[in-house]
């Protein structure tokens, strides 16, 4: 069974086409600018895992990762991680395109859906959860990223809101 989509649905899935092509472009981008600029966010990831500009609580600091070739392989795996989301991302809106006009609304949600809960994944559980707290990110005025990371989320979750909204669809064999 195939999810259509209904002159009463367009004006949300326009919202949801706009949305998922903003997160797609902000995550190409994130992810060119990583490649073709690798120094520069290195630094942050090494000076995060490092915990060399926080507090120095003695009850932390076990948690530091100073081995640079571990700092490079998280900053490998978050590159590789930006990519793919922003692959998937790309995808995901040409089929929202394809569904303003008559195509496939639930294959544009999956793949929406799916690339904006990596979004998630890596600015919720990887900037806030890992980097924020685990190596207490908040700690350091110099190396701290919670602030993007936290709009990065919420922008995220706006857009699977608005993807996963139920409309008037109907269903066509």
């Amino acid at each position: 069974m195939t999810v259509r989509n209904s002159h009463a649905e367009q004006p949300l899935a326009v919202a949801a086409t706009v949305l998922v092509a903003t997160v797609a472009l902000y995550m190409a981008l994130v992810a060119f600018g990583n490649i073709t600029d690798f120094g520069t966010n290195q630094e942050f990831v090494r000076h995060v895992l490092a915990m060399d500009s926080t507090f120095k609580d003695e009850d932390l600091m076990w948690r530091s990762i100073e081995s640079t070739v571990v700092q490079n392989i998280a900053y490998i795996a978050v590159i590789a991680w930006e990519t793919v989301t922003a692959l998937v991302l790309i995808v995901a809106e040409v089929h929202w395109v394809k569904a303003l006009r008559g195509g496939d609304l639930g294959r544009a949600r999956r793949l929406g859906t799916y690339g904006l809960l990596m979004v998630l994944l890596l600015f919720g559980a990887g900037f806030i959860a890992i980097g924020g707290e685990w190596f207490a990110m908040w700690q350091s005025e110099t190396w701290n990223g919670l602030d993007a990371a936290a709009r990065n989320f919420v922008v995220a979750g706006v857009a699977l809101v608005v993807v996963l909204l139920p409309g008037d669809v109907r269903q066509s064999r």
